[in-house]
């Protein structure tokens, strides 16, 4: 049974302080993996798109889920259980027909927790169908989240390791980007410590207690720490260059942006509604981001070698993306 509801249902995590910065948790895996990178049409050594974030080694969000999703996850050596959330940009079948034999697959596995599916609310139509594409027994509850058209930030969901949001994009059809983005943080200053006196034990009663009594005083958090950006990834797909680009990619750890086309082709890119590696560059150097990722490659391609050339022109830490890389997501430094 396939239940609709407005808001995401929040998941309480552990909050394991390493007693060096407020709002940090246990060290675990922040990664993105390519599951495809194929635009239209999959080559011999491209499936069609599809990006599974790793957050946190705890809830899984899938990005543009593809023709072939489910067996690129049997090649990555990943469960598809780890799907918690599935974000679709828009609907042409390079992003969304996976969706079928995903949702067979969780029921198939008898999934046990709801999967949250979110997607511009204009291909409702699409996805109840490749939700019903065939004779199965459904044993996974989806959370239908259809967004409706916003010139703004959207706020879809928050949990305590992540904000999930979307912002419209300049597409030919009605297609949003995605950003997953850690709750700020505040850091302890060391020197500061030090000047109170507050070292061992008393660091981890402070950021318990937001004060401590130390040498006949009352000393607060914030007169020892400073606030701390968490970190951010951001995913675009299959636009021009846009306001809403950047909106999306400001000051995140990884962006990951389609780069259809090379600089030879940029004015089939602008009539095609897409963007080179040179836009996809330009945008990450306008939001500074940290590390771009490319990805969706046209077919007419061999390889991702000009891409990656066009780029760098422009960005100086840019990686094209082949089915299967990994990347993990650094935390913000503590300093």
């Amino acid at each position: 049974m396939i239940r609709v509801f407005e808001s995401l249902r929040l998941k309480k995590w552990h909050n394991l302080s390493s007693g060096q910065g407020i709002g940090e948790h246990e060290m675990s895996s922040r990664e993105l993996i390519a599951l495809g990178t194929s635009s239209q049409v999959p080559t011999r050594e491209r499936s069609h798109n599809a990006y599974l974030l790793r957050w946190d080694g705890g809830e899984g969000f899938l990005f543009d889920p593809g023709e072939g999703a489910q067996r690129q996850f049997t090649l990555a050596g990943v469960s598809v259980n780890s799907i918690y959330h599935i974000c679709i940009t828009h609907f042409h079948g390079d992003h969304c027909l996976g969706l079928a034999g995903i949702v067979q697959r969780l029921s198939l596995d008898c999934c046990q927790h709801p999967v949250h599916v979110y997607y511009p609310e204009s291909g409702q139509v699409y996805v109840d169908r490749l939700c019903s594409a065939a004779i199965y027994q459904p044993q996974v509850e989806l959370i239908l989240h259809p967004i409706g058209p916003s010139g703004d930030m959207i706020q879809l969901g928050r949990a305590e390791t992540y904000t999930l949001m979307c912002q419209a994009l300049d597409h030919a059809v009605p297609t949003i980007g995605f950003r997953v983005e850690e709750p700020p943080g505040i850091r302890f200053v060391q020197e500061k410590l030090d000047q109170a006196g507050v070292r061992g034990p008393l660091v981890g009663e402070l950021e318990r207690n937001g004060s401590i009594c130390i040498d006949g005083r009352v000393l607060y958090l914030e007169e020892v720490t400073v606030p701390r950006k968490g970190s951010a990834f951001a995913f675009i797909m299959d636009t021009r260059p846009c306001p809403g680009a950047v909106t999306l990619a400001r000051d995140a750890d990884l962006l990951v942006m389609e780069a259809t086309y090379t600089s030879e082709h940029r004015d089939l890119a602008g009539s095609y509604y897409h963007s080179t590696a040179a836009d996809a560059a330009k945008i990450a150097s306008r939001a500074g981001v940290q590390r771009l990722a490319l990805a969706h490659f046209s077919q007419r391609y061999p390889d991702a070698g000009q891409h990656l050339m066009d780029a760098l022109e422009f960005f100086p830490d840019v990686v094209a993306l082949n089915d299967l890389d990994r990347i993990d997501i650094p935390r913000r430094a503590q300093k």
